[in-house]
């Protein structure tokens, strides 16, 4: 079976791992080339690994004949000219989520998707692929906790990355809270519920970084949302998480109750001394959802082989923006919002 040639943007700290997957964990994929503003990145990815192809600029990339997908994983603000200009060049495209910062540049990109309909276009909505997300849809799916009727998600960053985050968020390249971190649960929601959402109420603060008000984010916040088929949605999101990175979903049905990750285990080990019985924590994103990462980047590879189309969709990615921005919107007026007045507003 042929490879897939593969050309990566981005080598921060998720578009390392997804180049180390793509060199070097998935079958019948070949990384081929590598992309980055920052030269040294380059240089050291391609002599360790032995990439043939290395570039500074993305245009030139796009130019590499050899190549059969681009994969991006560069700043959230890049993702949508890069998407269209991907596309256009005639290349299968993964772009890390978000689909973009703007409701217009989302928009912008379904259109171009739609136009390239024999390209695979996938987004990368990695909880999806997670093995116990995946399972819980299946009961769900299954009627196992009956019909569901609320999902709760919290979604919290660890306290020591709060310096490195308002980096990258004063540089414009976040999209603020909602978007950039709630986003996840909010497709979660949407798959779990089957449903759209139609309200939104979104609050919160800067408690310990006044910072965050600076740049008109939250550093924790917190969204009720009423979907279309009656059904609700908490969402907590927060960059403070003294104890580290805790991802916990909940959904709530009409027979029974439904829980992922409710403690945020390293492993299966517990500590029991003065100070109680302790359980260590992941400490962030890439150690938690290590498998999923590789487990959705295995299906856009497969998906391009097998002339398929991923269930993650270019539509997915534009309606959780869609929630993720009037979240946004509510936060900034404190007001509250009825997303389907907002698309139309949109459109």
């Amino acid at each position: 079976m042929k490879k897939v040639k593969v050309g990566i943007v981005g080598l921060g700290r998720l578009g390392l791992q997804h180049a180390k997957n793509l060199a070097f964990r998935i079958p019948h994929c070949e990384l081929t080339a590598v992309c980055s503003v920052i030269e040294e990145e380059v240089n050291e990815v391609m002599q360790k690994w032995n990439i043939p192809f290395g570039y500074t600029n993305y245009e030139d990339m796009l130019e590499n004949k050899e190549l059969d997908a681009i994969f991006i994983a560069s700043p959230s603000g890049y993702h949508c000219k890069q998407i269209n200009q991907a596309l256009e060049a005639g290349f299968h495209v993964f772009s890390e989520k978000p689909l973009g910062l703007y409701m217009e540049e989302a928009l912008e990109v379904q259109t171009a998707v739609e136009a390239h309909p024999d390209q695979v276009f996938m987004l990368g909505f990695m909880r999806r692929y997670d093995r116990s997300y995946a399972a819980a849809k299946q009961k769900i799916d299954a009627g196992e906790i009956g019909q569901p009727v609320l999902i709760r998600c919290y979604g919290l960053d660890p306290a020591n990355k709060m310096d490195s985050f308002l980096k990258f968020a004063k540089a414009n390249y976040s999209g603020g809270l909602f978007l950039d971190m709630a986003i996840h649960d909010f497709d979660l929601a949407r798959w779990y519920l089957g449903a759209e959402p139609e309200e939104i109420w979104a609050i919160g603060g800067s408690y310990a970084r006044p910072e965050f008000d600076e740049i008109q984010d939250a550093e924790t916040g917190a969204a009720m949302v009423r979907f279309d088929n009656n059904t609700t949605g908490i969402f907590v999101a927060g960059r403070n998480c003294a104890h580290g990175y805790h991802i916990e979903t909940e959904i709530i049905g009409t027979k029974g109750t439904l829980r992922i990750g409710t403690v945020p285990e390293r492993n299966q080990i517990v500590i029991m001394k003065e100070e109680g019985a302790i359980q260590e924590c992941v400490d962030g994103f890439l150690e938690r959802f290590e498998q999923a990462y590789l487990s959705e980047v295995e299906e856009f590879i497969n998906c391009i082989l097998e002339k398929r189309k991923p269930e993650v969709t270019v539509k997915d990615g534009v309606e959780s923006t869609k929630l993720a921005y009037a979240c946004k919107k509510s936060f900034e007026t404190k007001t509250l919002i009825n997303v389907k007045e907002e698309s139309v507003a949109y459109n």
